[in-house]
């Protein structure tokens, strides 16, 4: 059994899914999920307007009220946000390059740091920081997230994301024996509703 995960790490939705996701997947505890990096918003050392900083935030107690998650808003004071989530999606493909069992593993230390510590996810020194708290090696990290086989994987990332024409995140789907792509969610959603929605796919 596969399971397509579409996200991005800073994708704040995203982090109010992942209690969602995890509910939905101990039903099927030997399925794979691959987890695809669709890339929110491309690298800028520009910082965030004032008027994105305000909607941004505003998101972030909008899915509080609709999830399980919450945020650790002085996120907001302590640091200089930027519109930039390439490369944490880089530091989770380059995680995952170092074993196999390790994109989960990086996105929700990335989500931590970001939504509950008030670290800036955009900085490479926070990556690294993430990194060694799944037991990855800073210099191997480094290297790796630097290295161009990484940003070609994540160009393929991409790619895979267009090609599913997904235009928000979440994104879960189910891909069949025949390489069939079925859509359970496309944003977010509670677990019960995508057992329901898996249930209901013919799989004759």
């Amino acid at each position: 059994m596969r399971f397509l995960y579409v996200m991005d790490p800073m994708c704040g939705w995203c982090y109010g899914f992942q209690p969602e996701l995890e509910q939905f997947l101990r039903k099927y505890p030997s399925a794979h999920v691959d987890w695809i990096m669709g890339g929110l918003a491309p690298d800028t050392n520009q910082p965030m307007p004032e008027e994105l900083r305000q909607t941004i935030s505003a998101y972030w107690h909008q899915i509080e009220s609709k999830t399980q998650v919450s945020f650790n808003h002085d996120y907001w004071q302590l640091n200089t946000p930027y519109r930039a989530t390439y490369l944490a999606c880089r530091a989770v493909i380059a995680a995952q390059r170092i074993s196999k069992s390790n994109a989960q593993k990086m996105v929700k230390a990335i989500q931590s740091a970001y939504y509950q510590h008030a670290k800036n996810p955009s900085l490479k020194e926070t990556l690294i920081e993430c990194a060694c708290s799944i037991k990855i090696s800073g210099d191997e990290f480094v290297k790796t997230l630097n290295a161009q086989e990484t940003e070609a994987l994540f160009q393929q990332h991409l790619g895979i994301a267009q090609q599913l024409r997904v235009s928000g995140f979440p994104a879960l789907f189910y891909i069949d024996k025949k390489n069939q792509a079925y859509p359970l969610t496309l944003g977010f959603c509670k677990a019960e509703v995508l057992m329901q929605r898996f249930n209901d796919i013919d799989m004759s």
